[in-house]
Protein backbone atom coordinates (compact mmCIF):
# COMPACT_ATOMS: atom_id res chain seq x y z
CA UNK A 1 0.00 0.00 0.00
CA UNK A 2 0.95 3.83 -0.50
CA UNK A 3 2.26 5.98 1.75
CA UNK A 4 0.22 9.69 0.86
CA UNK A 5 0.20 13.01 1.58
CA UNK A 6 -3.35 14.69 1.72
CA UNK A 7 -2.86 18.51 2.36
CA UNK A 8 -5.38 20.35 3.17
CA UNK A 9 -7.98 18.96 6.42
CA UNK A 10 -10.84 20.62 5.11
CA UNK A 11 -14.48 18.78 4.37
CA UNK A 12 -13.49 17.11 0.89
CA UNK A 13 -9.54 16.85 2.34
CA UNK A 14 -11.04 14.73 5.40
CA UNK A 15 -13.42 12.82 3.39
CA UNK A 16 -10.71 11.55 0.17
CA UNK A 17 -7.83 10.74 3.24
CA UNK A 18 -11.36 8.21 4.57
CA UNK A 19 -11.15 7.16 0.87
CA UNK A 20 -7.64 6.48 0.59
CA UNK A 21 -7.88 4.84 4.38
CA UNK A 22 -10.37 2.61 3.25
CA UNK A 23 -8.22 1.42 0.44
CA UNK A 24 -5.43 0.53 3.31
CA UNK A 25 -3.42 3.30 2.50
CA UNK A 26 -1.09 4.72 5.37
CA UNK A 27 -2.57 8.65 4.74
CA UNK A 28 -1.18 11.66 6.51
CA UNK A 29 -3.38 14.43 6.55
CA UNK A 30 -2.18 17.75 6.77
CA UNK A 31 -3.49 21.34 7.97
CA UNK A 32 -1.59 24.57 8.72
CA UNK A 33 -3.28 24.26 12.22
CA UNK A 34 -1.63 22.98 15.31
CA UNK A 35 -5.04 22.68 17.19
CA UNK A 36 -6.90 20.96 14.53
CA UNK A 37 -4.60 18.47 13.79
CA UNK A 38 -4.13 18.05 17.62
CA UNK A 39 -8.14 17.52 17.87
CA UNK A 40 -8.22 15.02 14.75
CA UNK A 41 -5.50 12.68 16.29
CA UNK A 42 -7.08 12.75 19.85
CA UNK A 43 -10.49 12.75 19.01
CA UNK A 44 -10.73 10.93 15.59
CA UNK A 45 -13.41 14.00 14.28
CA UNK A 46 -13.19 16.86 12.52
CA UNK A 47 -16.18 18.37 13.17
CA UNK A 48 -16.02 21.88 11.90
CA UNK A 49 -15.99 20.51 8.57
CA UNK A 50 -17.58 16.85 8.75
CA UNK A 51 -19.83 15.41 11.60
CA UNK A 52 -18.67 11.59 11.22
CA UNK A 53 -15.49 9.70 12.78
CA UNK A 54 -11.98 9.69 11.22
CA UNK A 55 -10.84 6.17 10.86
CA UNK A 56 -7.83 5.92 13.28
CA UNK A 57 -5.49 5.18 11.19
CA UNK A 58 -5.26 8.47 9.60
CA UNK A 59 -2.66 10.62 11.68
CA UNK A 60 -2.99 14.70 11.02
CA UNK A 61 0.28 16.82 11.00
CA UNK A 62 0.41 20.48 10.85
CA UNK A 63 4.63 20.58 10.25
CA UNK A 64 4.68 19.73 6.48
CA UNK A 65 8.07 18.57 6.51
CA UNK A 66 6.88 15.18 8.76
CA UNK A 67 3.63 14.59 6.52
CA UNK A 68 5.65 14.36 2.91
CA UNK A 69 8.35 11.69 4.84
CA UNK A 70 8.31 8.93 2.24
CA UNK A 71 5.36 9.89 0.54
CA UNK A 72 4.75 8.22 -2.82
CA UNK A 73 0.99 10.36 -3.96
CA UNK A 74 0.54 14.01 -2.40
CA UNK A 75 -3.05 15.26 -3.15
CA UNK A 76 -3.63 18.73 -2.98
CA UNK A 77 -7.06 19.74 -1.35
CA UNK A 78 -6.17 23.69 -0.17
CA UNK A 79 -8.50 26.44 -1.47
CA UNK A 80 -7.20 27.71 -4.91
CA UNK A 81 -5.59 31.15 -3.19
CA UNK A 82 -3.63 29.46 -1.11
CA UNK A 83 -1.91 26.66 -4.08
CA UNK A 84 1.15 29.26 -4.98
CA UNK A 85 2.22 28.98 -1.12
CA UNK A 86 1.55 25.43 -0.40
CA UNK A 87 2.95 24.37 -3.58
CA UNK A 88 6.50 27.03 -3.51
CA UNK A 89 6.22 24.91 0.45
CA UNK A 90 6.34 21.47 -1.72
CA UNK A 91 9.13 22.94 -4.15
CA UNK A 92 11.91 23.49 -0.69
CA UNK A 93 10.52 19.84 0.66
CA UNK A 94 9.90 17.19 -1.94
CA UNK A 95 13.35 15.73 -3.00
CA UNK A 96 12.34 12.18 -4.34
CA UNK A 97 9.44 11.24 -6.84
CA UNK A 98 6.50 11.73 -6.12
CA UNK A 99 2.52 11.53 -7.77
CA UNK A 100 0.98 14.85 -7.46
CA UNK A 101 -3.06 14.84 -7.74
CA UNK A 102 -5.15 18.28 -7.00
CA UNK A 103 -9.36 18.10 -6.15
CA UNK A 104 -8.91 21.98 -5.54
CA UNK A 105 -11.84 23.91 -8.16
CA UNK A 106 -11.35 26.85 -8.91
CA UNK A 107 -9.31 29.45 -11.49
CA UNK A 108 -7.08 32.19 -10.18
CA UNK A 109 -8.34 35.79 -11.20
CA UNK A 110 -5.97 37.95 -12.87
CA UNK A 111 -3.51 35.70 -14.62
CA UNK A 112 -6.57 32.99 -15.17
CA UNK A 113 -4.79 30.11 -14.33
CA UNK A 114 -6.18 26.96 -13.88
CA UNK A 115 -4.83 24.76 -10.78
CA UNK A 116 -2.65 22.53 -12.63
CA UNK A 117 -0.97 25.42 -13.97
CA UNK A 118 -0.21 27.07 -10.66
CA UNK A 119 1.26 23.85 -9.99
CA UNK A 120 3.23 23.60 -13.18
CA UNK A 121 4.79 27.78 -12.14
CA UNK A 122 5.54 27.16 -8.77
CA UNK A 123 7.10 23.23 -8.73
CA UNK A 124 10.32 23.31 -10.68
CA UNK A 125 10.32 19.26 -10.80
CA UNK A 126 7.11 18.92 -11.85
CA UNK A 127 5.38 19.42 -15.49
CA UNK A 128 2.34 20.18 -16.36
CA UNK A 129 1.78 17.06 -18.81
CA UNK A 130 2.26 14.74 -15.25
CA UNK A 131 -0.04 16.54 -13.00
CA UNK A 132 -3.37 14.37 -12.49
CA UNK A 133 -7.19 16.08 -11.38
CA UNK A 134 -9.80 14.82 -9.49
CA UNK A 135 -13.28 16.28 -9.94
CA UNK A 136 -17.02 15.23 -10.28
CA UNK A 137 -19.60 15.06 -8.62
CA UNK A 138 -19.03 14.32 -5.01
CA UNK A 139 -20.34 16.08 -1.87
CA UNK A 140 -17.69 15.45 0.83
CA UNK A 141 -20.91 14.93 3.72
CA UNK A 142 -21.59 11.78 1.42
CA UNK A 143 -18.40 10.35 0.60
CA UNK A 144 -17.22 10.34 3.50
CA UNK A 145 -20.17 8.07 4.60
CA UNK A 146 -19.18 5.68 1.80
CA UNK A 147 -22.15 6.69 -0.22
CA UNK A 148 -21.84 5.48 -3.96
CA UNK A 149 -19.97 7.85 -6.05
CA UNK A 150 -18.50 7.96 -9.13
CA UNK A 151 -15.87 11.00 -9.93
CA UNK A 152 -12.88 11.24 -12.67
CA UNK A 153 -9.22 11.50 -12.98
CA UNK A 154 -7.50 13.49 -15.74
CA UNK A 155 -3.95 13.58 -16.90
CA UNK A 156 -1.94 13.76 -20.06
CA UNK A 157 0.30 11.18 -18.69
CA UNK A 158 -2.27 8.29 -18.59
CA UNK A 159 0.46 6.45 -16.51
CA UNK A 160 -0.72 8.89 -14.10
CA UNK A 161 -4.20 9.07 -14.55
CA UNK A 162 -4.53 5.34 -14.17
CA UNK A 163 -2.15 5.29 -10.82
CA UNK A 164 -4.69 7.76 -9.15
CA UNK A 165 -7.17 5.98 -9.93
CA UNK A 166 -6.11 2.45 -8.64
CA UNK A 167 -4.95 5.05 -5.47
CA UNK A 168 -8.66 5.98 -4.73
CA UNK A 169 -10.53 3.33 -6.69
CA UNK A 170 -13.02 1.18 -4.17
CA UNK A 171 -16.70 -0.27 -3.73
CA UNK A 172 -18.52 2.68 -2.91
CA UNK A 173 -15.88 5.43 -5.07
CA UNK A 174 -15.75 4.40 -8.84
CA UNK A 175 -13.16 6.70 -10.59
CA UNK A 176 -13.01 6.78 -14.65
CA UNK A 177 -9.72 8.08 -16.19
CA UNK A 178 -9.85 11.03 -19.09
CA UNK A 179 -7.13 12.84 -20.84
CA UNK A 180 -8.45 16.25 -20.96
CA UNK A 181 -7.35 17.77 -18.17
CA UNK A 182 -8.49 21.62 -19.21
CA UNK A 183 -12.27 20.33 -19.62
CA UNK A 184 -12.13 18.85 -16.16
CA UNK A 185 -10.38 21.62 -14.41
CA UNK A 186 -12.71 23.93 -15.92
CA UNK A 187 -16.13 22.04 -15.50
CA UNK A 188 -15.23 21.71 -11.93
CA UNK A 189 -14.33 25.53 -11.03
CA UNK A 190 -16.91 27.16 -13.29
CA UNK A 191 -19.94 25.01 -12.08
CA UNK A 192 -19.54 26.84 -8.97
CA UNK A 193 -21.28 30.14 -10.25
CA UNK A 194 -24.12 28.45 -11.48
CA UNK A 195 -24.33 26.97 -8.37
CA UNK A 196 -24.55 30.53 -7.11
CA UNK A 197 -27.12 31.24 -9.21
CA UNK A 198 -29.13 28.27 -8.49
CA UNK A 199 -28.94 29.40 -4.80
CA UNK A 200 -29.91 32.96 -5.64
CA UNK A 201 -33.10 31.49 -7.70
CA UNK A 202 -33.90 29.35 -4.59
CA UNK A 203 -33.59 32.49 -2.41
CA UNK A 204 -36.06 34.53 -4.36
CA UNK A 205 -38.68 32.13 -3.94
CA UNK A 206 -38.59 30.72 -8.11
CA UNK A 207 -39.38 27.13 -8.58
CA UNK A 208 -37.79 24.12 -10.06
CA UNK A 209 -38.86 25.65 -13.75
CA UNK A 210 -36.20 28.66 -13.22
CA UNK A 211 -33.53 26.42 -11.69
CA UNK A 212 -33.73 23.80 -14.42
CA UNK A 213 -33.32 26.52 -17.29
CA UNK A 214 -30.15 28.48 -15.06
CA UNK A 215 -28.54 24.81 -14.97
CA UNK A 216 -29.07 23.96 -18.63
CA UNK A 217 -28.23 27.39 -19.93
CA UNK A 218 -25.91 27.10 -17.38
CA UNK A 219 -23.87 24.48 -19.23
CA UNK A 220 -24.01 26.26 -22.15
CA UNK A 221 -22.16 28.95 -21.27
CA UNK A 222 -19.18 26.56 -19.17
CA UNK A 223 -19.28 24.91 -22.85
CA UNK A 224 -18.75 27.81 -24.75
CA UNK A 225 -15.77 29.26 -22.37
CA UNK A 226 -13.78 25.74 -21.98
CA UNK A 227 -13.88 24.53 -25.91
CA UNK A 228 -12.55 28.10 -27.00
CA UNK A 229 -9.47 27.39 -24.57
CA UNK A 230 -9.14 23.60 -26.06
CA UNK A 231 -11.58 21.36 -24.02
CA UNK A 232 -13.52 18.90 -25.45
CA UNK A 233 -16.85 19.53 -25.34
CA UNK A 234 -18.07 16.23 -24.46
CA UNK A 235 -16.19 16.46 -21.12
CA UNK A 236 -18.86 18.79 -20.35
CA UNK A 237 -21.26 16.61 -20.93
CA UNK A 238 -19.55 14.04 -18.25
CA UNK A 239 -19.24 13.54 -14.58
CA UNK A 240 -17.22 17.15 -14.11
CA UNK A 241 -19.33 18.84 -16.60
CA UNK A 242 -23.26 18.25 -15.97
CA UNK A 243 -22.96 15.73 -13.28
CA UNK A 244 -21.24 17.96 -11.03
CA UNK A 245 -23.33 20.94 -12.24
CA UNK A 246 -26.64 19.01 -10.82
CA UNK A 247 -25.10 18.15 -7.69
CA UNK A 248 -23.87 21.73 -6.92
CA UNK A 249 -26.86 23.40 -8.04
CA UNK A 250 -29.68 21.23 -6.83
CA UNK A 251 -28.06 20.18 -2.75
CA UNK A 252 -27.99 22.13 0.37
CA UNK A 253 -24.61 20.44 0.34
CA UNK A 254 -23.40 22.99 -1.56
CA UNK A 255 -21.41 25.93 -0.13
CA UNK A 256 -21.84 27.45 -3.47
CA UNK A 257 -25.49 26.80 -3.32
CA UNK A 258 -26.27 27.87 0.00
CA UNK A 259 -24.19 30.92 -0.17
CA UNK A 260 -26.13 32.15 -3.27
CA UNK A 261 -29.78 31.52 -1.20
CA UNK A 262 -28.32 34.03 1.12
CA UNK A 263 -27.51 36.55 -1.11
CA UNK A 264 -31.23 35.65 -3.12
CA UNK A 265 -32.87 36.61 0.16
CA UNK A 266 -31.22 39.86 0.62
CA UNK A 267 -27.78 39.86 2.20
CA UNK A 268 -24.61 41.44 0.53
CA UNK A 269 -21.76 39.19 -0.09
CA UNK A 270 -19.74 40.30 2.84
CA UNK A 271 -22.18 39.12 5.23
CA UNK A 272 -22.88 36.02 3.58
CA UNK A 273 -19.18 35.14 3.65
CA UNK A 274 -18.70 36.21 6.85
CA UNK A 275 -21.76 33.81 8.01
CA UNK A 276 -20.52 30.81 5.40
CA UNK A 277 -17.24 30.56 7.69
CA UNK A 278 -15.90 28.21 4.84
CA UNK A 279 -14.04 29.24 1.62
CA UNK A 280 -16.51 29.60 -1.13
CA UNK A 281 -15.02 29.33 -4.29
CA UNK A 282 -17.65 30.30 -6.80
CA UNK A 283 -17.32 33.91 -5.47
CA UNK A 284 -13.51 34.01 -6.51
CA UNK A 285 -13.94 31.98 -9.82
CA UNK A 286 -16.81 34.28 -11.12
CA UNK A 287 -13.97 37.02 -11.41
CA UNK A 288 -11.75 34.80 -13.04
CA UNK A 289 -14.44 33.52 -15.43
CA UNK A 290 -15.87 37.58 -16.44
CA UNK A 291 -12.15 38.11 -17.17
CA UNK A 292 -11.87 34.96 -19.24
CA UNK A 293 -15.05 35.72 -20.89
CA UNK A 294 -13.83 39.36 -22.51
CA UNK A 295 -11.18 37.96 -23.26
CA UNK A 296 -11.73 34.90 -25.29
CA UNK A 297 -15.07 37.22 -26.75
CA UNK A 298 -17.25 34.28 -25.11
CA UNK A 299 -20.84 35.30 -24.53
CA UNK A 300 -21.51 34.28 -20.64
CA UNK A 301 -24.53 36.43 -20.06
CA UNK A 302 -25.33 34.56 -16.55
CA UNK A 303 -22.12 34.52 -15.33
CA UNK A 304 -21.96 38.04 -16.17
CA UNK A 305 -25.31 38.31 -14.17
CA UNK A 306 -23.61 36.85 -10.89
CA UNK A 307 -20.67 39.00 -11.36
CA UNK A 308 -22.97 41.97 -11.03
CA UNK A 309 -24.68 40.72 -7.86
CA UNK A 310 -21.12 40.00 -6.11
CA UNK A 311 -19.44 42.75 -6.40
CA UNK A 312 -21.42 45.75 -8.17
CA UNK A 313 -24.24 45.47 -6.05
CA UNK A 314 -26.78 45.10 -8.55
CA UNK A 315 -30.15 43.51 -7.56
CA UNK A 316 -30.98 39.91 -8.05
CA UNK A 317 -34.37 40.26 -9.41
CA UNK A 318 -32.56 43.21 -11.80
CA UNK A 319 -30.16 40.07 -13.36
CA UNK A 320 -33.52 37.74 -13.66
CA UNK A 321 -35.04 40.48 -15.37
CA UNK A 322 -32.04 41.09 -18.04
CA UNK A 323 -31.77 37.31 -18.49
CA UNK A 324 -35.34 36.59 -19.50
CA UNK A 325 -35.36 39.30 -21.49
CA UNK A 326 -32.40 39.11 -23.61
CA UNK A 327 -32.68 38.42 -27.79
CA UNK A 328 -35.28 35.33 -29.15
CA UNK A 329 -32.55 32.85 -30.23
CA UNK A 330 -32.23 29.60 -31.09
CA UNK A 331 -31.77 27.08 -28.41
CA UNK A 332 -29.25 24.46 -30.28
CA UNK A 333 -26.61 26.66 -31.74
CA UNK A 334 -24.31 26.81 -29.21
CA UNK A 335 -23.47 22.81 -28.89
CA UNK A 336 -24.30 21.79 -32.49
CA UNK A 337 -22.14 24.54 -33.84
CA UNK A 338 -19.37 23.53 -31.27
CA UNK A 339 -19.22 19.72 -31.88
CA UNK A 340 -19.24 20.33 -36.03
CA UNK A 341 -16.51 22.29 -35.45
CA UNK A 342 -14.59 19.84 -33.72
CA UNK A 343 -15.61 16.82 -35.67
CA UNK A 344 -15.82 17.72 -39.32
CA UNK A 345 -12.19 19.28 -40.01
Amino acid sequence: MSKVAVLGAGSWGTALSIVLADNGHDVRLWTHSKDQAEIINSTHKNEKYLEIMIPEKIKAYHVLEEALEDVSDIILVVPTKAIREVCNDLNKIVNHPVRITHASKGIEPGTLKRVSQLIDEEMDSYKYEDIVVLSGPSHAEEVAMRQPTTVTVASINEENAKGAQELFFNDAFRVYTSNDVIGIELGGALKNIIALGAGISDGLGYGDNAKAALITRGLAEITRLGTSLGANPLSFLGLPGVGDLIVTCTSVHSRNWRAGNLLGKGRNLNEVLDQMGMVVEGVRTAKAAYQFASEQKVEMPITNGIYEILFNDKKPREVVEQLMNRNKREEMDDLATLLRNRYTR
